[in-house]
Parts: C-alpha cells; structure tokens; sequence
C-alpha cells in the first residue's frame, strides 16, 4: 500500500472513531437517550454498552412501573429473533418451547407461502390452528371416514385440522399468502412432521409397487425430499373443480370466516371470540380477537382453565401480570411478538401506541374463559369489598355487573 492512500485511511479510521466515541458519549447524556432512572434517586445511567433499540423497545423492561416487583419468567419473543427456513416457494420461522421456555402449551410458526406454491402433504400429531394475515390460500384436508374437504381462505379466516388428520397448504394468486399456525403442544417443531415425499423414500419399491396395484418401477424416480416441504407449483384453476366428483364433505368444516362474526363492542375497542361453541372442529384450541384503541385497555383479568399464549398482528402495547406472592411484571410488545400469561395470573394488555392494538389470545382448550377483576368485585357483598378496601363510593356506584372486556382511555 502507498504511504498516501495508507495514511488518508489511517485519518479516515481515526477520525470515525472520534465521531463515533463523541457520538456514544453526547447519546448518553442526551434526553432522547432512555436510561434505567425510573425517577430521580432510583437507577442510575447506563454508560453501555448497550442495544438502544432494544431498550426504546422495552422502555417497560429499563424502566418498570413501581408496582412491578419480583421475578416472573420472561413472557415476551419476537418472531424476528426466529431461525427463518427458507426455500423456493417461501419461508418458515417457529416459536416453540425451544425458543421461548415459559411456553409449554402451544407453540406457533409463521409461513409465508409465494403464489402457487404449496406447503407439502403431510400430518403431525399435534392439531393445527390458523389465523390467516395475507393473501389467499387453498387449503385441503381428509378425514378418518374418507370425507373430504377443500377450500379458500382470506385474511382473517381460521382452519383448523384435528391431530394426525393429512392435509395441504397452497399459496394463490396474486401474490401468495403468509398465516400464523398455532400447535396444541408447546414442543411441537415444524421438523417433526410426516411428510409424504419423506415417507414415500423409506418404502422399498416393490412394497409401494404392491400397495398401489402396479410395478414397483414407476417409483423409481421420486424427487428427494429436500426438494418438497414448501416448494414451487402454478397457481391452481378455480375452486370448484378441485371439490373431487362423489367425495363426501367432512361433517363439519376446518375453516372459520372469523371476520364475518359479531363482535362484543365497547367504546375501548371489538372482541371476536371463537372457541368450539362457533367453530365447532376446533376442540383443542379456543381464541379471541382483540382490537383496542388508542389509550383503551384489556380490562384486568385473569382466565381460569389454562395458560394464554398472544400473538401481536398491529400496533404496539404493554402487558402487566401479577403472579401472585407479591410478584409483577410489566412487558412492552409490537407487531409479530408473542406473548404468555401463565395459568390463573392476572392481566391487563394497554394500547401504548396512536394506533388501533390487534392481537390473539389462545389457549389449549375446547372453550374460551376469563373472570373480570370489575365484575367479581361488583358480584359481592359491598360491605365485605368494603372490608377489604374501604373504597370511595365514585369507584362503588362505577363498578359493572356486565362484563367489559375492553375499556376506553
């Protein structure tokens, strides 16, 4: 290296550094710079290093509320700090027990699927619920007794296949789709599944030849594996002639226009409700859709059957739970984060944001049930509440006997 280039270089480097040790250090004491000093004498300055982007993220993890107290297990990962699959048709991340231990229950993955192309035939112990975010899908499915079932699916719509029952996903046209899937199992994984090409490769080929009625020759040239599980394919033709000639209809359908429900309305926001009392097939996974405006609230609440598992579609918000023995924690989430709430600990998830709040609750179970913090005090005696609080009687003649699931800023 020439001495003239070599030291214009050396210049370049010394003088970034400065910029950027001048740069750290004004970021420090600057006010746009958050720092873990809840209130003047508690916390201090955090010189680094640091992740800033994180800690704008999470200002609820730096800087808790006072109430907050005690350890709970964390309840909050992105999707965006999933491992991405992908191959030529579209991509695939999960979030499983692996990946976010305090999930036991269910686990969930997002796939995104490019037009015409097709998540492989395949089953898997685990039943499969979706929640569709983009585009357009065909999705088709049989069961035990032969009955078929093929249909389309939009944003907003639910499947639902039972555990072991085999079935496919296809993008449509025009630009594909991408969906949440949620597994009644907090250790599923995507890669424990039975695929049919997987299964066709360990078969001997007279064995296949034999069950199918024909030469054991016209398997010799399967495509590998490695070249299915979400793969390239046309945009399917219309619907109706994929519905199979003479096949029966599977006695209660895997999809559910979720959309299409009536939703409990406040003035803070919409629930949508769908557990298997509306969707009939969906005996292990119960859910709801929540909206919340702008300062609204998830009322506090607990849920009495089994632990909670979010998902974020929109907006950004704040969740507080209480874990009893005195302990609470509060956790800021953002579109594609997933949240947990363990069974029985109490809740509330507030819109943070100047934007509507969108997200799943779900839960392994056949119903969907929570107990209102405001209702239960309101359903007892007002001298024995009255006992424990001694409350002003504004807060007496506000609480409501109906549930209100969603409250307004």
């Amino acid at each position: 290296m020439n001495p003239i280039s070599r030291r214009d270089i050396l210049a370049v480097g010394a003088a970034g550094g400065l910029l950027a040790t001048t740069s750290a250090a004004m970021g420090q004491t600057s006010p746009q710079v958050p720092q873990p000093n809840r209130a003047p004498g508690f916390g201090g300055r955090d010189p680094g290093p640091r992740d800033l982007t994180r800690d704008r993220e999470n200002p609820d993890v730096l800087n808790p509320p006072s109430t907050d107290q005690g350890t709970l297990p964390n309840l909050r990962f992105s999707f965006a700090d999933a491992h991405t699959r992908q191959t030529d048709g579209g991509w695939t991340r999960q979030v499983t027990r692996r990946e976010f231990g305090i999930s036991t229950t269910l686990a969930g993955v997002e796939m995104r699927l490019n037009a015409g192309s097709i998540r492989e035939l395949h089953w898997h112990k685990q039943a499969e619920w979706a929640y569709m975010l983009y585009g357009t899908a065909r999705i088709t499915a049989i069961d035990q007794d032969g009955n078929n079932f093929v249909d389309e699916l939009g944003v907003g719509d639910l499947w639902y296949f039972p555990g072991g029952l085999p079935h496919s996903i296809q993008g449509l046209g025009p630009d594909g789709c991408e969906f949440l899937l949620v597994f009644d199992d907090g250790s599923f994984d995507e890669d424990d599944t039975f695929l049919i090409t997987d299964w066709f490769k360990h078969i001997p080929q007279e064995v296949l030849g034999k069950n199918f009625g024909v030469s054991g020759d016209n398997f010799a040239h399967l495509p590998d594996p490695s070249q299915r599980y979400i793969f390239k394919s046309e945009v399917p033709g219309p619907l109706d002639p994929d519905k199979l000639m003479g096949a029966r209809p599977v006695p209660q359908t895997f999809k559910h226009r979720l959309m299409a429900q009536d939703p409990i309305r406040t003035k803070g926001g919409t629930v949508r409700i769908a557990d298997s009392t509306v969707f009939k097939a969906s005996k292990t996974v119960a859910a709801a859709l929540v909206e919340v405006e702008p300062g609204g609230m998830r009322e506090l609440h607990w849920h009495p059957n089994v632990d909670e598992w979010q998902y974020y579609i929109d907006g950004q918000g704040r969740m507080g739970v209480f874990g009893s023995q005195g302990t609470a924690r509060t956790f800021d989430y953002r579109a594609g984060d997933v949240g947990y709430v363990p069974f029985a600990m109490g809740h509330y998830i507030e819109n943070t944001g100047n934007t509507p709040l969108r997200f799943l609750e779900m839960f392994r179970s056949s119903y969907f049930a929570d107990l209102s913090l405001n209702q239960w005090m309101v359903l007892t005696p007002p001298q024995l509440l009255q006992a424990h609080f001694a409350l002003d009687q504004t807060v007496m003649e506000n609480l409501r006997k109906k549930k209100y699931p969603i409250v307004p800023a």
